[in-house]
């Protein structure tokens, strides 16, 4: 019997785009004679995705949908595709065109020869803005010095994994998921492979500004609590500072010499405030993390789908 391979697309307003991205991905998988079951999650769609896809549905026997109740993120829609799957592997990518299904063949061919993931890192266009180029690369030496993992520059979430490893995946609980921290951090025997973006079919990059600062706030938090070993070392490192200013303070004193500087000892304690209240500051997001944890919320919701298999992260 054939094997199956399950392909989760993640879909956020790409009703323009869908059609052609679930057109390419039989055109490059058919021939290779895997059986073959695309889900596509609607993470909260605004516009007609979710009337497309069913549409699409009456004539591909192989396509599947899951809707969410409203827009839970990127990262839980890759959870909740893995969480449905049930094939031998599970590839993941999105919906936009950008993670080419000219590579699918790619993939397979290296999990065939025994790698459990297969993952992807992107090269930036070279005609790319210098400062978009540069930004990612800052954001994956930031989350590497910050966060106890070592993920490759332009790692992206278009990725194969092997059945073992996804239901690793499939067993960790809660929101606020890193996934690509999180599939580094399990191990497992993996493979890389270097690509160049497409171009969008349509539309916009739903990955805005803020939402690339919460990926990372994500990333560092779910895997280091070196930001409070960072603010340790250097409260302490003020403390000890402010205890060699005081022999000085005292010889001034005692000699006669009046210490003026009312501006400078504003400034000073205006930055220690500040730096308590920064430090405050991470130690609520983790606290904040915990409580989320503690209320046992699902990371998403499925309004309706047409999966019939139980979800097995409620088994």
């Amino acid at each position: 019997m054939p094997k199956k391979v399950s392909i989760v697309l993640c879909s956020y307003n790409e009703a323009t785009n869908l059609p052609t991205v679930i057109k390419a991905i039989h055109e490059n998988m058919d021939p290779l004679g895997y059986l073959l079951e695309i889900i596509v999650v609607n993470d909260g769609s605004t516009d007609n995705t979710m009337s497309v896809v069913t549409d699409l549905c009456k004539t591909d026997a192989s396509l599947f949908y899951i809707e969410f109740s409203r827009n839970f993120g990127h990262q839980n829609a890759l959870k909740a595709g893995l969480d449905y799957s049930t094939g031998d592997c599970v590839i993941s990518m999105d919906a936009d065109m950008q993670h080419p299904p000219r590579m699918l063949p790619q993939l397979l061919e290296k999990w065939e020869e025994g790698y459990d993931i297969v993952y992807t890192r992107r090269k930036d266009d070279e005609n790319l803005p210098k400062l978009k180029r540069k930004s990612s690369s800052w954001f994956y030496k930031m989350l590497n010095f910050l966060a106890d993992i070592d993920l490759e520059s332009g790692t992206a979430d278009f990725r194969l994994m092997d059945r073992r490893a996804a239901n690793v995946i499939v067993g960790v609980k809660g929101g606020d998921l890193f996934m690509r921290g999180l599939v580094k951090w399990i191990g497992f025997k993996q493979y890389g492979i270097d690509y160049m973006p497409d171009q969008r079919l349509s539309g916009t990059s739903k990955y805005t500004i803020k939402k690339m600062r919460n990926l990372a706030l994500q990333g560092i938090l779910s895997f280091s609590t070196k930001p409070l070993s960072i603010a340790l070392y250097v409260g302490f490192s003020i403390a000890v500072l402010s205890l060699l200013s005081m022999p000085y303070a005292f010889i001034s004193y005692f000699f006669g010499h009046t210490n003026s500087g009312w501006s400078s000892m504003i400034c000073i304690i205006g930055f220690l405030g500040g730096f308590q209240l920064f430090v405050m500051g991470i130690i609520g997001l983790y606290i904040g993390r915990i409580f989320d944890k503690t209320r046992g919320f699902p990371p998403y919701i499925v309004r309706n789908t047409n999966l019939h298999q139980q979800n097995p992260s409620e088994k």
